[in-house]
């Protein structure tokens, strides 16, 4: 008998696992997968986008998926093919040639890997720059306040139509910590209206916990990012997009909302012992509603803004200069 023995046996319980595996995988990806439809395959697990931003992130969501995908396949032929047409042989028990010091190969596995991070970083920061960029005199702005444990909303709007109320120019108090490169944009007469959550909110549509922010439909809205106590994150799930909500920071990014309807946000910075619970709702109406309510917080007497973030001095708040 040879030294691998004849009888093929002891290779029949490895191929019965390796069906078992198999079988158990295909029934765990068919069983998690009950509500994901092959509509919704091409999204690779992100949500149905809902402003003009989002498809542009999904484009690069899934480019990165292919490129990983054309890598993956590559590297498993070629440890299929190395493991079939160069296994160990049954009657030969010598040691196969040897290749070391193969220049050609080794300069092919440094420089590929390259190739392929450059690329991704070349679509990742051509993407980023065109998501950041700023637009002059937004029609819409809103400074998002993090705070443990909810959120705050400041719509910075000129609700009664008054350019002169308040005084032309004149920076509310409150939002004396937004750096001014983002204040000269503010509308004329921006007396504004805010909403003020506490984690016991809930959204009357729906029943989702927090305090819902109201978007209008097919505009452009501004949102001024800052936090009164430690770091969060400002994340609305089919916006596919989240930015951090620093204390001392100002981040800043726009959208425009393309699909009615209310829609799940939250914090995505672990920013305390009741992280979980800083939820928050997006609903996003026409423009005409959207103006309704921001009357509707007038004559509920939320009138002028909460605290936009820590007080800073004029060389601190002014440090950063915009380069978008």
């Amino acid at each position: 008998m040879s030294p691998y023995g004849s009888d093929r046996s002891p290779r029949r319980p490895m191929r019965r696992k390796l069906l078992q595996a198999l079988t158990a995988g295909v029934v765990l990806a068919t069983a998690t997968g009950c509500s994901y439809t092959w509509k919704d395959f091409p999204r690779l697990g992100m949500p149905t986008p809902v402003t003009e931003e989002a498809p542009r992130i999904l484009s690069l969501w899934q480019g990165s998926w292919a490129a990983a995908l054309i890598t993956g396949i590559l590297v498993w032929g070629l440890i299929i093919w190395s493991v079939i047409f160069h296994r160990r042989s049954r009657t030969k028990v010598e040691v196969p040639p040897q290749t070391r010091y193969n220049m050609p190969i080794e300069a092919l596995y440094t420089v590929v890997p390259l190739i392929i991070v450059s690329v991704l970083f070349y679509f990742t920061a051509r993407d980023e720059s065109k998501l950041l960029a700023l637009t002059p005199k937004p029609p819409h702005t809103i400074n998002v306040i993090g705070f443990q444990w909810s959120w705050g909303f400041n719509y910075i709007e000129n609700v009664d139509g008054d350019a002169a109320t308040p005084k032309a120019g004149a920076v509310p108090k409150e939002l004396a910590s937004i750096p001014d490169r983002f204040t000269k944009d503010f509308p004329a007469g921006a007396e504004g209206v805010y909403e003020k959550g506490v984690p016991s909110d809930r959204n009357p549509q729906t029943g989702n916990p927090g305090p819902t922010l109201v978007l209008p439909k097919g505009e452009k809205v501004r949102f001024i990012l800052s936090s009164n106590d430690v770091i969060h994150s400002f994340w609305v799930v089919p916006f596919l997009f989240k930015q951090d909500v620093i204390p001392g920071h100002t981040n800043v990014f726009e959208v425009v909302p393309s699909q009615e309807g209310t829609f799940m946000g939250k914090c995505a910075e672990l920013c305390g012992v009741d992280h979980s619970r800083m939820l928050f709702n997006v609903k996003v109406v026409s423009p005409e509603k959207y103006q309704e309510y921001l009357k509707g917080l007038a004559e509920k007497g939320q009138t002028g803004f909460l605290p936009a973030g820590i007080q800073q001095t004029d060389p601190a708040r002014n440090a950063e200069v915009n380069k978008l």
